[in-house]
């Protein structure tokens, strides 16, 4: 399977801990496509359907549901944790996530 940079895919988050988000859910690659294509780890935000309107959670729309991507849970998964590739972020989301990337890890 092909995994590109800010598509959504479908991953199995189990087994976690704490906080952290869990179940099977739509995720965002964030890692470049240079590292997917290589690695067999896969970096990540998962998404979530409700959520509160924080400055690290950017709105998106996916198959006309509206939802989250949670970029203060990103964390790397093994591609076998990708159960299927279900969509693209527009430009303008794929700009927003950069935007919130930037803006909170780079110093």
């Amino acid at each position: 399977m092909e995994i590109k940079q800010y598509q959504i895919v479908l991953v199995n988050l189990d087994p976690t801990i704490g906080s952290e988000m869990k179940k099977t859910r739509p995720c965002v690659i964030i890692s470049p496509n240079e590292m997917n294509k290589y690695l067999q780890t896969i970096v990540i935000a998962p998404m979530t359907s409700s959520s509160r309107s924080y400055p690290t959670r950017i709105p998106v729309k996916d198959n006309k549901t509206k939802g989250w991507v949670v970029l203060d849970q990103i964390r790397t998964i093994d591609r076998i944790h990708i159960v299927k590739v279900l969509g693209n972020l527009t430009e303008k989301e794929v700009h927003n996530v950069k935007s919130v990337i930037h803006e909170t890890y780079v110093a």
